[in-house]
């Protein structure tokens, strides 16, 4: 049973713990959905903070009592032998726990169902009683009709149908390797949000089910050299500027007769979203391959026409954000940046002030529309949006659901809203439920506690307002100490933020004797479009200017940084723009640290590149102005770069072939390549080592004793 799994948090080292809680997660509730009558709320949470093991539990909203509703433990003796479709899914959505990590419920939540293992299991919520069916092998994605008749799932490269007590069958599927259906590609799964491929109608007698055909997409293979009795796994990677999935949808009868959605492919190749709920229309969200053009469309499930009823362009590239649009009763709510901010409009007519950056839509209360938004950028806040309209001559302060200093975020069903908040004054995230706006109890966290508290110092600095914070060691000395600048500092990010739990690991290097600097630039959210646009084109001037700009505004203001040492370190983009730093700006930056950097944008995939840069056959200046390879020879500084063979997202191409061209200028560089760490790291002892290591190459590099 899971309470028997509950430990006391052990005495450990701060990167040993960091990496056994997945980085403090384990045991925070998380997942939440809510009944339709607003009596119960599920969610998932572990056993504790070292527990990876995550549970299926359910909350009563009358009595505050938690129930254990599925222990995975009780159910299944292996649970790490995943579908090769799993494993892949959690590394696209960053899953670091094992277990239920994702569950879907009838209409009513009266049945949840989840897969554990490749293995299908149901869960009658009523009396927390599983069943598990017998099923094709390989089971990913399991959902159950709304009336929670039936389940349908994927297996391989087919979406086959399961029902109690009647044998398992296929619903759809082809003999063609290449083509899969009901399964997400992975630029969906990436970049866009959309981790699922099938949709059940609200009357589940059929689904909308996305066809995916891999032919054109070109091959590439991720080897392990630390194994070489293994041979090296094959992807289909778009990378800019090739071909993409060709992705279609159809509609599927429970007797797998099948009709086409007929929309023009051409023009729109990008399935961004599909939604099919309730008293609406099977509605599409897609989108062009410059991505300049979003449209929304509707479409008759009988015949597979479509009919558009929204479209929205911009010059350079229409934002997905999370939650819309959407169908809310008559209405099509939809996010459009207007006046510098991004706004909600109600069948086109503006409904959100224009000093609110809306960041996502999460649901409907008590007739508003709630989302989730900024007016500051370090702060993520609740926000109620009249559907009327009338919000939008209303102060914004009016509109917020939140006011504690923080990082918010909800999940409404029914008359009840459950709101998580982070802030830093506490660890982790403290979950309360409220019904008919008065709070009835919280979820309980179980997270570790890290025992390193972050003393973080807020900034705005310059011209630009650059968002930054500055952590110093606890027991900081006087006098001047050397710096580190940890950074992300790329598009869809955030590292400012006013939560305790997002400065950890920098406090940490912190009280290794650094003075950490981290600070926003453009493109990053919650600035603006014109901000986030500031990088279209160029991916490497403007956010490395801004890095160089808050560390000349903060050393003015506190004579303890040093700035005759300072060090960068980051990982992802993060990396890309560590390595950008030492080797355009060297007079700043004495050492950089690049993790799993994108060193040449060429290598890296369609949707998320071509956004910024454009088509790499058009845009030929673009992609120079921000690879790292064509800049190798200027290298002057020490640079460790990092990278894990089993990479799938940013492939370790980019770190050898960068190291290749360092080489051949005859530039000292180290290289740590990680034989079957993927761009998470997830393993503890690579993930505790990582930043030992780390600090000792920067003592090495900065000459700090």
């Amino acid at each position: 049973m899971v309470a028997e799994r509950v430990r006391r948090t052990p005495r450990e080292s701060f990167p040993r713990l960091n990496a056994r809680t997945r980085r403090f997660t384990l045991g925070d509730p998380r997942n939440f959905q809510v009944s339709p009558k607003g009596d119960r709320v599920f969610f998932l949470r572990s056993g504790g903070g070292t527990d990876a093991v995550t549970c299926l539990w359910s909350f009563d909203v009358a009595t505050g009592q938690e129930t254990l509703l599925a222990d995975p433990v009780d159910l299944l003796a292996d649970l790490e032998d995943l579908p090769e479709e799993e494993t892949r899914r959690r590394e696209r959505v960053r899953e670091g726990a094992s277990g239920i990590v994702a569950y879907a419920t009838d209409l009513e939540m009266q049945r949840a169902c989840f897969a554990l293992g490749g293995q299908l299991f149901v869960t009658d919520l009523m009396l927390g009683e599983t069943t598990f069916l017998d099923t094709e092998p390989g089971v990913f994605d399991p959902r159950l009709d709304p009336t929670g008749s039936h389940v349908a799932y994927v297996s391989g490269n087919t979406l086959r149908l399961a029902m109690p007590s009647r044998p398992d069958r296929l619903l759809v599927g082809e003999d063609d390797p290449d083509v899969y259906w009901g399964s997400a590609e992975f630029i969906a799964a990436e970049e866009m949000g959309r981790s699922r491929g099938f949709w059940w109608s609200p009357e589940g007698d059929r689904l909308a089910v996305a066809r995916v055909d891999l032919a054109s997409v070109e091959t590439w293979y991720v080897g392990d050299p630390g194994n070489p009795a293994e041979p090296p796994v094959s992807l289909r990677y778009p990378a800019a500027g090739t071909e993409n999935a060709d992705v279609r949808l159809s509609v599927v009868d429970l007797e797998g007769r099948i009709c086409d959605i007929l929309w023009d492919r051409d023009a729109f190749p990008y399935l961004a979203a599909v939604d099919w709920c309730h008293g609406s229309p099977l509605t599409l969200v897609v989108q062009s391959r410059d991505q300049r053009t979003l449209a929304v469309l509707t479409a008759d499930p009988e015949s597979g026409a479509v009919e558009e009823c929204w479209r929205q362009q911009d010059d350079h590239w229409v934002e997905l954000v999370p939650g819309a649009p959407r169908w809310v009763g008559h209405q099509l709510v939809a996010l459009v940046d207007r006046d510098d901010a991004r706004r909600v409009v109600i069948d086109g007519v503006p409904a959100s002030p224009a000093g609110l950056q809306v960041r996502g839509v999460v649901g409907v209360l008590d007739g508003d529309l709630i989302v989730t938004g900024s007016t500051e950028p370090t702060e993520i806040h609740v926000f109620r949006i009249p559907l009327d309209g009338s919000g939008v001559e209303l102060p914004v302060a009016e509109l917020a659901l939140t006011k504690e200093v923080g990082v918010h975020s909800a999940t409404v069903g029914a008359d009840v809203m459950v709101l998580s908040s982070a802030s830093m004054t506490r660890f982790g995230s403290r979950v309360r439920v409220f019904c008919g706006g008065v709070m009835v109890g919280e979820v309980g966290s179980l997270a570790a506690k890290p025992g390193l508290v972050p003393k973080g110092r807020f900034h705005i600095v310059g011209d630009r307002k650059l968002r930054s914070v500055v952590l110093f060691p606890r027991q900081a000395a006087d006098g001047p100490l050397p710096v580190l600048l940890d950074i992300y500092g790329g598009p869809h990010a955030q590292r400012v933020l006013r939560s305790r739990n997002a400065h950890l690991t920098s406090q940490w290097f912190a009280e290794q004797g650094f003075a950490v600097v981290i600070t926003d630039g453009r493109g990053t959210p919650a600035r603006g479009p014109a901000w986030e646009r500031a990088v279209w084109r160029d991916l490497a001037q403007p956010v490395l200017e801004d890095q160089v700009d808050a560390l000349a505004g903060l050393a003015e203001r506190d004579q303890r940084l040093d700035t005759s040492k300072v060090a960068i370190r980051g990982w992802s983009f993060g990396g890309y723009l560590a390595a950008l730093a030492v080797l355009r700006r060297p007079d700043v930056f004495h050492a950089a640290i690049a993790g799993a950097p994108v060193t040449e944008w060429r290598l890296y995939d369609t949707h998320y590149t071509e956004r910024y840069l454009g088509d790499p056959a058009l845009e030929d200046e673009a992609y120079d102005r921000s690879s790292l390879l064509v800049e190798a020879g200027r290298l002057t500084r020490p640079l460790q770069l990092i990278h894990g063979l089993a990479d799938d997202n940013v492939v370790a191409a980019h770190s050898f072939r960068f190291s290749t061209e360092l080489l051949a200028a005859g530039r000292s560089h180290q290289v740590l390549p990680l034989a079957g760490v993927t761009h998470m790291t997830p393993q503890e002892v690579v993930a505790e080592n990582l930043l030992l290591l780390q600090v000792a190459f920067l003592r090495q590099a900065l000459s700090i004793a």
